[in-house]
């Protein structure tokens, strides 16, 4: 692992961390607000439709990918995780086109767009394949090898 890898997955993990935690601990305070999406996903995606039990677990999910992107332990599924959990996060805790009040949109709009960002840095996070070929170049590198392979022992 590179440096710069195991200096900022750390850095990028504790603001995931701290947000999990923070859900799973306040979670009665943060049903409300979840509760539209809640009802939306739960059936869906065969979750429970209990809004504080969707935000434990949301949360506990963030917290749990964080410290293993963190470790650099299964990076590229924990930082899927981590873009999974924050999706919704972003959706429910700063619906900046509800508020009338510009000042007060522009606050929000500014988390929202935090959260946008953090998004996007778990995104690449899951893509990132530490210089490694990808899953797909690998399995097309086997098919050539293998197609070179039966052709050798044709002729």
């Amino acid at each position: 692992m590179t440096l710069v890898r195991r200096v900022a997955r750390p850095m990028l993990a504790a603001v995931f961390i701290k947000t999990g935690i923070d859900q799973v601990r306040g979670a009665a305070d943060l049903a409300p607000a979840a509760e539209p999406v809640a009802e939306r996903v739960a059936g869906p995606l065969h979750l429970p439709q209990d809004p504080v039990q969707l935000v434990r677990l949301n949360g506990a999910a963030m917290a749990a990918a964080g410290v293993l992107f963190g470790l650099g332990r299964a990076p590229r599924l924990s930082a899927a995780v981590l873009a999974a959990t924050t999706a919704p996060t972003a959706y429910v805790a700063h619906p900046f086109w509800t508020e009338k009040d510009r000042s007060v949109r522009q606050e929000v709009l500014g988390d929202f767009l935090k959260d946008v960002g953090l998004l996007g840095a778990a995104l690449l996070g899951a893509v990132d394949t530490a210089g490694k070929p990808g899953l797909a170049w690998r399995a097309g590198r086997a098919g050539r090898d293998a197609k070179r392979l039966a052709a050798t022992k044709v002729a």
